[in-house]
């Protein structure tokens, strides 16, 4: 069994889209319309196309809205995506622009980052440990 999509919601899919892919640097998969305004919108990582999916799922359902609005108030990160250095890449998305809620920080083995993908959610960048 291997993870093969993961989502986040996000509030519209064409800004979304631009952030993954121009500012973070993923890669558009599928980008399928499903009716109305709508789209079955993925993106890999441009080093593993064939791998795990990231769904960028529009949030109209309240729940989804619900449960979102409350993880960035509560400062949560929705999900977490690795990266080889934390610190060189906050630097390399804040010359870009990019609005982080947490500043590098080292956790033991691990450093994490958390920005705000402009799009409704906190993501947390973290260096794997070796």
């Amino acid at each position: 069994m291997k993870i093969h999509l993961t989502s986040v919601f996000v509030d519209d899919q064409t800004r979304a889209l631009r952030f993954y892919t121009e500012v973070l640097g993923f890669v558009k998969k599928h980008d399928v319309p499903v009716g109305g305004e709508d789209r079955w919108l993925t993106v890999v990582s441009p080093d593993e196309p064939g791998g795990t999916q990231l769904l960028l799922e529009p949030a109209r359902h309240p729940a989804a809205r619900t449960y979102r609005d409350t993880l960035v108030q509560d400062g949560i990160p929705l999900a977490q995506f690795a990266v080889e250095d934390v610190k060189a890449e906050y630097e390399r998305l804040r010359g870009l622009g990019v609005r982080f809620t947490q500043e590098p920080v080292d956790m033991g083995p691990v450093t994490t980052a958390v920005l705000d993908d402009t799009c409704g959610n906190l993501i947390q960048l973290a260096t794997q440990p070796r």
